[in-house]
C-alpha cells in the first residue's frame, strides 16, 4: 500500500470520459469502479463524472465518491466527447490536484487542461482508429485523437506491454502498463444459468458487444459447420439498430442461444464459470475485460492468435488459439470436442493467471503512484 501523507490534505482525483458511477456497462466503467472505490480507501478524494441523462436518481456522492452529472447531445458518435469537453472544462476549474482520462479518443481535450496547468492522465485503451465500426472519418479522428493525447497529457498509461509496443511504433511515445483487473471468483449456482435450458459443462459461451472487432460472425458460423452437440450462448449485443447485429441474431439454429446483456454479475459469474469453453474473438486491444473474467471464473480459454490474446494466456499456459477463420474455429471446437481432459485442466489452471499484475489492489497503488507524482510535480 502507497503511503498518501506527502500531502497536507487528501489528494484530490476528477475521472472523465466515461458513462459514470455506479453504473457498469463496459471495461471503462468496471475500471472506474474498482479504482475509484478503493482510492477512496486510501484517503483520496475522488470525483466522477456522469452522463446526466443515464441516471434517473442524481446523489452528489457514493461510497464517498463524488459524482458530477454533466448534460451532453444524445448520438452515438458525440454523446461520449460533448461529456468529456464539458466534464473537461468543469474540472479544470475546480480544486482538482489530478484529472484522469479514459479513451483515447478524449486526446483533444487535453488542450484544455495544458492551458489550466491541471496535471493529467490518460489511459487510451485500444486501437480504435483499426476497428471496423469506424471507418473513414471515424478512424482518422481515432487516430489523431490518440496521436494528441501523446504530445497533451501529462502520463499516458497503457493496460497492456503489447499495447505500450504500438504506441512506441506508432507515436514514438512511451507509456506506464497499469493493466485491468479481475477478481478470482467461482459460481456453484448452476440454478442460475437454467433460465435458457443450458447445463453445464454443455455450451460454448461468447461475452462481448455484437461488432464486427468482436468476430463473433467467425466464432458462430465456425461452431455450426461443426458436429459438437454443445450449444453456443452468445451473451451481448449493441445499444443501437444494426445490420450487423440483427444479422447475427437472426441465425436460426437449435444450438445457438443469444442472451441479450446480462447485468445481473452473479447471473454473468455464472455463465462463465460452467461452460465449457470461453470463446474470445476480440481483436483489438490490449488487456480484455471479458476474457479476463474468464480467467478469473475458471473457464477454459479458445481465443483468437493474437499478440494481446497471447499477452493474456501466458503463450498458450492458460487457453488455446485459433486463427482468425470460420474453418480454425470448426476444428478448434472439434479439438475440445474430442479432449475434455485438456478441457478441464485449463478450467483447472486459467484463474492462476490473474497474477498481481491483474490484481485489483496492485492496480489501484500504481495508479495512485503515477497521481501522487503528478500532483508533486505540479507542487514544484
Amino acid at each position: 500500500m502507497i503511503d498518501n501523507n506527502t500531502h497536507t490534505r487528501p489528494l484530490k482525483i476528477a475521472i472523465i470520459g466515461s458513462r459514470g458511477y455506479p453504473h457498469v456497462y463496459s471495461g471503462y466503467e468496471t475500471l472506474i469502479k474498482e479504482l475509484s472505490e478503493r482510492l477512496i480507501d486510501h484517503g483520496c478524494e475522488v470525483t466522477v463524472y456522469c452522463h446526466r441523462n443515464l441516471f434517473k436518481k442524481r446523489p452528489t456522492s457514493v461510497k464517498g465518491i463524488k459524482l458530477v452529472y454533466v448534460p451532453t447531445v444524445e448520438t452515438k458518435s458525440l454523446s461520449q466527447l460533448m461529456h468529456s469537453f464539458l466534464s473537461m472544462c468543469h474540472a479544470v476549474v475546480s480544486d482538482v490536484d489530478v484529472i484522469f482520462v479514459v479513451n483515447a479518443a478524449n486526446g483533444p481535450f487535453g488542450l484544455i487542461s495544458k492551458l489550466f496547468r491541471k496535471p493529467t492522465a490518460i489511459n487510451v485503451d485500444g486501437l480504435e482508429w483499426l476497428r471496423p465500426k469506424w471507418k473513414g472519418l471515424g478512424a482518422k479522428y481515432f487516430r489523431i485523437a490518440a496521436r494528441l493525447s501523446t504530445i497533451l497529457y501529462d502520463k499516458i498509461i497503457n493496460d497492456s506491454d503489447e499495447m505500450r509496443k504500438v504506441y512506441l511504433k506508432e507515436f514514438n511515445k512511451d507509456s506506464v502498463v497499469i493493466a485491468y483487473g479481475a477478481t478470482v471468483k467461482k459460481s456453484e449456482n448452476a440454478d442460475l444459468i437454467k433460465t435458457w435450458g443450458i447445463e453445464p459443462q454443455q455450451y460454448y459461451l461468447v461475452v462481448g458487444r455484437m461488432i464486427p472487432d468482436n468476430n463473433a460472425d467467425v466464432i458462430i458460423n465456425g461452431f455450426l459447420a461443426s458436429a459438437s452437440t454443445k450449444k453456443m450462448v452468445v451473451v451481448g449485443d449493441v445499444f443501437y439498430k444494426d445490420a450487423y447485429a440483427d444479422t447475427l441474431k437472426q441465425t436460426k439454429d437449435d444450438r445457438l442461444i443469444f442472451t441479450g446483456y446480462v447485468y445481473n454479475p452473479e447471473i454473468l459469474a455464472a455463465l462463465y464459470h460452467h461452460c465449457y469453453a470461453y470463446v474470445h474473438g476480440h481483436e483489438y486491444g490490449g488487456t480484455n475485460p471479458t476474457m479476463i473474467k474468464a480467467m478469473a471464473y475458471g473457464c477454459a480459454i479458445l481465443a483468437l492468435e493474437t499478440v494481446f490474446n497471447r499477452e493474456m494466456l501466458a503463450d498458450g499456459l492458460y487457453g488455446m488459439y485459433f486463427e482468425k477463420n470460420t474453418n480454425a474455429v470448426t476444428a478448434q471446437i472439434a479439438f475440445a470436442d474430442q479432449h475434455p481432459e485438456a478441457m478441464k485442466k485449463l478450467r483447472e489452471s486459467s484463474h492462476l493467471g490473474i497474477t498481481d499484475k491483474y490484481n485489483w489492489e496492485c492496480i489501484t497503488s500504481q495508479y495512485l503512484d503515477v497521481f501522487n507524482k503528478l500532483a508533486k510535480k505540479r507542487k514544484r
